[in-house]
């Protein structure tokens, strides 16, 4: 079954309003996903491996792992912080009596 009748068609009574948030909210994940995965491989690659040849060295497969390591802890980091903002945003009233 395709996406748009998963959407639009045999919901089985489920909101299509629902349904399209979710899909929508997927395809936003794994769009960062691949951002993510992006930034990751230039940063590192260009940090690791100032010399590209048919394979890694010792060393560079280790820097590599090292800076994947640290920039996946550091993006973990960010994002609760940004997402636990958003939270707190959302329950907290308008401030400047609007």
């Amino acid at each position: 079954m395709s996406s748009i009748s998963n959407v639009f068609g045999s919901g089985g009574g489920s909101d299509p309003k629902a349904a399209v948030m979710q899909q929508i909210q997927q395809e936003s994940n794994v769009n960062n996903a691949r951002q993510l995965i992006e930034k990751l491989n230039e940063a590192c690659f260009e940090r690791c491996v100032p010399k590209p040849g048919s394979s890694l060295s010792s060393s560079e497969s280790t820097c590599i792992s090292q800076c994947m390591e640290k920039y996946m802890a550091a993006w973990n980091t960010v994002s609760r912080q940004y997402i636990g903002r958003l939270q707190r945003e959302g329950e907290s009233p308008a401030i400047g009596g609007v």
